[in-house]
């Protein structure tokens, strides 16, 4: 099935290239930025996006005399946690398979903590008065081609076995709840929720800000000089003296060069329509509002927002030499190649239109999940790699690096995906060129179903790439 290339263009003619969640309105003032020496906190949290503003949120929960000062080099929302899909999943380990694949034995520990992670994430919401559209519809991962199918009913089967009540859709129950061409099964998890990312980043900080922690927008750190006593965080406009630090950066190279070891910027494309008709909502059904994605390595993941426009994103994963970060290549054919995609599943939507088209920098990981630790004498942790599924995750990681900073053996620092680290990415250049090989071969494995050698020798030493 193909989509006229014109119909394509006409499109994205309008669409402005911005984030949607964002270009809004509502969106706060900024704050202002730390200027000036002689600040002291005994907690400086550095990032502020869904880590550091969870972070900055538990901290004055669990100990409210704690002086607590959050600088963020941009705005709020600017980066990953104001450009992603808002898909809320339980899972700490990028999906249930992975986790197993990376610990067996610590599988249902970490299931467990993940679901009581998700109930302690709607648990504050409530709490702090954050109205971020959070609903739990499920999510169904559909087989878009016939070895999918294999794929999805190995997923059901895994989930059911592991006691996730998971509903498998055979083609026509699939088509019944969104309607597609391409839809040949399915598989409902409903324990998987959505959420406006900006609005949830902006309630966040308006809660930390309650609590008394001290915001800072537009404040770029550039070192930390520590000692005995203490920190110093070191600032573009000024300084502050802590005790500790928590470091939440992302996929941004930040002070702390060991991270980019580790971890790899990828970026990830999305697009927004205009709001469907009535009549274009009775084509497609989709009345369950499910978040949808598929089975494929390179996979799309797609959402019918509350005002009933749909989001549309992932496939491409674009790595650029060397681990490049740029505001000039958020815009890219990537959105002519989603565009093409999006009328292939909906060809009943033909004449839509995108308002949005923006992309995203993922901070990701070898094996998918973040990695943790600590740094300067134990007086500074970070939680960093969330690869694309951390709206929810940021939250239990959040806390992690609060139990590494200060110094607790609890049970989830106790746990192996804390105490390990993933293995690094190589250097340059064959960092790059085995990303290129990686994407060459996962998109040769989606249309073929079969994985190939390069594929199998990473996974036998456990490097993965996330497309």
């Amino acid at each position: 099935m193909t989509t006229d290339p014109a119909a394509v263009r006409a499109s994205l003619a309008d669409a402005t290239p911005d984030v949607f969640w964002t270009d809004r309105p509502e969106r706060p003032a900024p704050r202002a930025a730390l200027t000036g020496s002689g600040h002291r906190a005994d907690l400086v949290i550095v990032g502020g996006g869904f880590t550091g503003l969870w972070a900055a949120v538990q901290a004055k929960e669990d100990n409210h005399s704690r002086e607590v000062v959050l600088l963020e080099r941009g705005r709020f929302g600017v980066a990953a946690s104001g450009r992603n899909g808002g898909f809320v999943s339980p899972s700490l380990t990028h999906g249930l398979a992975q986790g197993l694949a990376c610990w067996p034995e610590e599988i249902e520990t970490l299931e467990r903590l993940g679901a009581q992670n998700m109930t302690d994430l709607a648990d504050s919401l409530t709490r702090h008065g954050i109205d971020a559209d959070f609903h739990v519809p499920g999510e169904i991962t559909m087989a878009l081609t016939e070895h999918q199918v294999g794929t999805v009913r190995e997923g059901y089967e895994l989930h059911r076995a592991h006691g996730i009540p998971v509903t498998l859709l055979d083609a026509a129950e699939a088509r019944a709840r969104v309607n597609s061409p391409r839809y040949l099964s399915g598989f409902l998890d409903p324990t998987v929720g959505l959420v406006d990312p900006a609005r949830l980043v902006w309630g966040l900080a308006d809660a930390a800000e309650r609590l008394g922690v001290r915001l800072h927008e537009d404040t770029s750190v550039t070192g930390f000089d520590a000692d005995i006593a203490g920190v110093t965080v070191r600032t573009e406009w000024g300084s502050v003296r802590a005790d500790r630090v928590v470091l939440g950066t992302g996929a941004f190279r930040g002070p702390l060069k060991r991270l980019a070891h580790y971890t790899l910027p990828v970026y990830d494309h999305v697009l927004m329509t205009e709001p469907l008709s009535p009549a274009q909502l009775d084509a497609v059904g989709w009345h369950g509002r499910e978040g949808l994605t598929d089975a494929g390595n390179q996979f799309h993941y797609y959402r019918r927002t509350l005002d009933d426009r749909v989001l549309f994103g992932g496939y491409d994963a674009n790595y650029h030499f060397p681990g490049r970060i740029d505001p000039r290549l958020e815009q890219s054919s990537s959105h002519d190649l989603l565009a093409r995609h999006f009328f292939e599943i909906f060809p009943q939507l033909q004449g839509l239109r995108f308002t949005h088209r923006w992309a995203g920098v993922i901070d990701t990981t070898t094996r998918f999940t973040p990695v943790f630790g600590t740094a300067l004498g134990g007086r500074l942790a970070y939680a960093v790699g969330y690869t694309g599924l951390g709206v929810a995750s940021t939250r239990f990681g959040a806390q992690v690096a609060l139990d590494l900073v200060d110094g607790r053996d609890t049970e989830v620092t106790a746990l192996e995906m804390v105490r390990k680290k993933p293995l690094p990415f190589p250097p340059e250049p064959f960092r790059y060129v085995g990303v290129r090989a990686t994407r060459a071969s996962l998109a040769a494995e989606d249309r073929t179903g079969r994985r190939n050698l390069w594929l199998r020798a990473m996974d036998a030493v456990g490097i993965g790439f996330d497309s």
